[in-house]
């Protein structure tokens, strides 16, 4: 006869005995707070990018792609502090070299998501304008390397046993 589960096991994902609306309630929780992170990145990478290019002394006005590769990582680095500390804080491992490295991998994946639906649309279906550029790559190359990243940060970066929440 198999041994009892004990009370901490979990079933179909979840601990035992708490409901499944247990469970949706938290992911939709956890979603929210991944939204959150996302937006406020999203909000640095933007001001980080046009303070260099425009902002007090011009820092970086004739190199705008040095100052989004400057405003990028500023906002991937925020990204993971939010994430790591708020978002997935029940499950944040004790290497936080291995999180921040794959964090920034998986990031590059996302990009790359982003990239390839531009380029499809402006390359491929020659769709050139300004209109089309933003759609594909902030529209629908947002969504999808935003699904991707999630996905990924709860398999792959942010792995550490779950922790009962405060």
């Amino acid at each position: 006869m198999p041994s009892p589960t004990p009370p901490s096991a979990t079933r179909a994902g979840r601990p035992a005995g708490l409901p499944r609306t247990g469970v949706l309630g938290g992911r939709l929780a956890e979603l929210a707070r991944f939204g959150s992170v996302g937006l406020l990145a999203f909000l640095v990478d933007i001001g980080v990018f046009n303070l260099l290019r425009f902002g007090p002394g011009e820092l970086l006005e004739h190199k705008p792609l040095t100052a989004k590769v400057v405003s990028v990582a500023v906002a991937t680095l925020v990204a993971w502090l939010g994430n790591r500390y708020w978002t997935f804080s029940r499950q944040r491992t004790r290497s936080r070299g291995r999180e921040l490295a794959l964090f920034v991998l998986v990031n590059v994946g996302g990009m790359a998501i982003a990239v390839g639906c531009l380029a499809v649309s402006h390359y491929v279906l020659d769709l050139r304008s300004p209109l089309a550029d933003n759609v594909s790559a902030n529209g629908v190359g947002l969504v999808l390397g935003t699904a991707f990243r999630y996905v990924m940060y709860r398999r792959f970066v942010f792995t550490g046993t779950p922790r009962p929440p405060l």
